[in-house]
């Protein structure tokens, strides 16, 4: 009978195994002596957390890895359709063997996602946001003290450079910054009546997003547009 043997099998001495019986092991058994040494030494078991690892410097632990690239051995299937050929040392023409590999777009997307996200919704770093702000105007077709500060606080940071999200839904306040968080713009600023009246907006981040406590804070309207731009530059 051919002896198939794991790697850790075979450096195995002094094993316990069975002994052909119900209920019956034997004990104290090596190769060579109590039966062949193995004809064929492979990795055919699979590891589990503590097994030493292959470089023997530690042991191994299981973790969940998030595939975003790929390679494909493509064979000479597309060569021999493009006629893509070369010559041989022999002078003789050889198909090419052909192979591709890339980073995944939509891939890069799942896994930030999958990385960056809590119980609200996404939570987008601010390199990959599709917005980096979100102005959610309260009232913003009831009153026009908002209409006319979210809008030239809209304009004031789009000719900045930044990309800008104005809700001007006539909704309830909740259901919008639910919204906001649930596509996971990193900042946002809210713009109402009341605050306006002070002379004030609010801001509140992502905190997963910047780094920052998400602690909503009252800013100046006149200093918004330089308090939201430092933000947005780091």
């Amino acid at each position: 009978m051919r002896v198939i043997a794991d790697h850790t099998v075979a450096a195995m001495s002094d094993f316990v195994c069975g002994a052909n019986k119900p209920k019956f092991h034997l004990a104290g058994v090596n190769f060579g002596r109590d039966l062949p040494e193995p004809d064929f030494v492979a990795d055919i078991r699979n590891v589990v957390p503590g097994d030493p690892s292959p470089d023997a410097r530690g042991s191994l632990q299981l973790c969940r890895g998030i595939e975003v690239g790929h390679v494909f051995q493509l064979g000479n299937k597309y060569s021999l359709a493009m006629n893509a050929t070369y010559l041989d040392e022999a002078g003789k023409t050889q198909a090419m063997e052909m192979g591709c590999y890339g980073i995944g777009v939509s891939r890069i997307v799942a896994s930030a996602i999958e990385q960056h996200h809590d119980a609200r919704g996404i939570v987008w770093p601010t390199s990959m946001a599709p917005f980096l702000l979100v102005i959610v105007a309260i009232g913003y077709g009831k009153s026009e003290m908002v209409k006319t500060a979210a809008d030239a606080l809209y304009s004031e940071l789009t000719a900045a450079g930044f990309d800008v999200l104005l809700d001007d839904r006539d909704d309830r306040p909740g259901v919008m910054f639910a919204d906001a968080e649930l596509i996971g713009i990193p900042h946002r600023v809210t713009v109402g009546e009341r605050g306006l009246k002070d002379g004030v907006i609010e801001y509140q981040p992502r905190r997963a997003a910047t780094g920052q406590s998400d602690e909503a804070q009252k800013i100046a309207l006149a200093d918004a547009k330089e308090f939201l731009t430092g933000l947005m530059e780091h």
